[in-house]
């Protein structure tokens, strides 16, 4: 491909022999790329798929989780994803340290690279915000993207990835189903950018009027405001968290009215295929999207998420630090 074809934000990601060095986004990433981190990832998850193996790959390096806005779910699996791979990791208090004082982000991200620093995970309120530190850190450090804005996750659309293509395999023949708020989602964004790189023919967004965003047909989605509708004969279906802050603004009524709408329940999911498979990006708001009795049962593939999780980071970071030239291939 003319590299001048080539979007800005896939150019930034990719080296010149089109190896991961930062990991920002899903969107426009070649097929080809996906299934190296999911086959990557695959190496990585014991057998007994209970937990992913130990590994001596990044032995020496040191992985900083910069987290400008919390989540102890997805810090903490990033924080075990690295030392499985027996890397050092440094988790900065954000709002104890001296960016709070005064110094500025670079800052900040200097002093970190002068100590050694050659990973870093962003999480931050702002869309773009792991964009523009990718673009001014050194050639020697990767940095990953844990979550910005309403923008994109694309380590956790990733590990959805692996879990769909675990239970249902070949992407080319699946349905698959979001549920919930779109319009806030930045899991929605990724998955739908990565399912769509996969080859998933039938995509499908479900969501009040007031939850999609204005643009919603251009995201290559089926757009649904009816739940049944939405899933019948899906072989994935996904609920997304509705957050709590929504409910007391004008995009939603109440609690209730959600759930009885688009809460995920057993009954409800009969439209789907019986062998539909239930997720969700946690953390889970047992009876606003999902019930209880769906969320622990059968179909639910929710706790594997996690587990695979785990083994997709480790997938990235591995593949980042080979894409910089830290890690030989063969290792």
């Amino acid at each position: 491909m003319n590299e001048a074809a080539i979007p800005a934000h896939v150019r930034l990601q990719l080296n010149e022999q089109g190896q991961l060095r930062h990991f920002l986004t899903t969107d426009s990433l070649p097929r080809g790329l996906l299934t190296e981190i999911l086959d990557t990832a695959a190496t990585f998850v014991s057998t007994d798929e209970r937990a992913p193996k130990k590994v001596p790959l990044l032995r020496g390096k040191t992985i900083v989780n910069l987290f400008f806005e919390p989540s102890t779910r997805t810090r903490t699996t990033f924080e075990v994803a690295a030392k499985r791979l027996s890397a050092d990791v440094l988790n900065i208090d954000i709002g104890r340290s001296s960016t709070s004082k005064g110094e500025t982000l670079m800052d900040m991200l200097w002093n970190l690279e002068a100590m050694g620093a050659d990973m870093f995970i962003v999480r931050h309120g702002d869309s773009g915000a792991p964009h523009f530190i990718a673009e001014h850190v050194t050639p020697k450090v990767a940095v990953i993207n844990a979550g910005d804005g309403r923008h994109a996750h694309p380590t956790q659309a990733m590990l959805d990835m692996f879990t769909i293509r675990h239970f249902k395999g070949d992407f080319t023949k699946l349905t698959v189903a979001i549920v919930g708020d779109i319009l806030h989602s930045r899991v929605a964004r990724s998955g739908i950018a990565a399912l769509r790189a996969l080859g998933c023919p039938d995509i499908r967004i479900v969501a009040p009027r007031t939850l999609l965003p204005a643009d919603a047909e251009s995201l290559g989605a089926k757009v649904y405001t009816n739940l049944t509708d939405g899933i019948r004969d899906a072989d994935v279906v996904m609920a997304l968290r509705l957050q709590k802050e929504r409910m007391t603004s004008a995009l939603l009524p109440s609690e209730q009215e959600f759930y009885r709408l688009y809460g995920l329940t057993g009954e409800k999911l009969r439209a789907a295929k019986p062998d539909a498979i239930v997720m969700h990006p946690g953390p889970i708001n047992r009876g606003v999207e999902i019930a209880s009795d769906v969320a622990d049962g059968a179909q639910s593939v929710i706790l594997q998420q996690v587990t695979f999780g785990i083994a997709v980071r480790m997938a990235v970071m591995a593949m980042c630090m080979n894409g910089q030239g830290h890690v030989p291939a063969s290792e």
